[in-house]
């Protein structure tokens, strides 16, 4: 089942107001989109730019699930989205970087960002804050950006307007979601190697207090990436920075 869409013209963030239904104790599933974002945030906290014309979307929802596999669901995310992007790109042009970041020809072309807590009840509410370049890419960002709008289907004249964006990627992600609760975590991680290039050579992760490089050897049953050092040892990452192919 899609949950409801709730659309509004303004909001300081979409995740911010996620959890202030949740800690207010409201426990329906619902997607919380913006026209607009006066403070919209990235991973660590970073600004997330919020041009007019692109999709500002948050998925609320309560999972019994232990907090370790409800992580699993930026997987889902990022499914979801390439699948909202394949409805209008051009054929092959979308990819998943680890973990979640969606490319378009190679370029970064959404966010993702999970936060959760706990309700009074006990249950776990999970926020899947979502921002996708429709219309505009930011600029002056510490990577390349880029938008939908440059990389249209040839038979498509714009991209789609933010309510029937929002109304498909509800629907793509009622999809993979639905499959990661009946199926379990592996058809997931299936379909999004799947769609994930890079996992099978030189990486840099930057995970705060400490930079390391090697070669990429996959993912681990979990979705961590599994990253090889020049001395031969194994890292497991799962949070960070991840540079492809090039130094960070």
């Amino acid at each position: 089942m899609i949950p409801p869409i709730h659309l509004l013209d303004e909001i300081d963030s979409t995740n911010a107001e996620a959890r202030r239904r949740a800690e207010g104790g409201d426990a329906s599933s619902q997607w919380i989109v913006a026209r607009r974002q006066s403070a919209g945030r990235g991973r660590r906290g970073r600004e997330w730019n919020s041009d007019t014309g692109n999709l500002f979307a948050t998925l609320l929802t309560l999972t019994n699930k232990p907090a370790a596999e409800a992580a699993q669901i930026t997987f889902v995310a990022a499914l979801a989205v390439a699948d909202l992007l394949d409805a209008f790109a051009t054929p092959g042009a979308v990819s998943i970087k680890w973990p979640n970041d969606v490319m378009l020809d190679g370029v970064k072309s959404c966010g993702i960002l999970i936060e959760s807590g706990t309700q009074a009840s006990g249950a776990l509410w999970l926020a899947v804050g979502i921002g996708v370049n429709l219309a505009h890419a930011p600029e002056g960002t510490e990577r390349p950006a880029t938008s939908l709008a440059a990389h249209l289907r040839s038979d498509i004249a714009y991209p789609p307007a933010i309510d029937d964006a929002a109304t498909v990627l509800a629907e793509t992600f009622a999809v993979w979601q639905a499959r990661w609760e009946s199926l379990g975590f592996q058809p997931i991680l299936d379909a999004w190697t799947a769609r994930t290039r890079g996992l099978d050579g030189p990486c840099v992760a930057r995970l705060g207090h400490e930079t390391v490089e090697g070669t990429a050897e996959g993912v681990a049953p979990d979705g961590a990436l599994r990253l090889r050092t020049a001395d031969g040892a194994l890292r497991l990452i799962s949070a960070g920075d991840v540079f492809f192919g090039a130094a960070a």
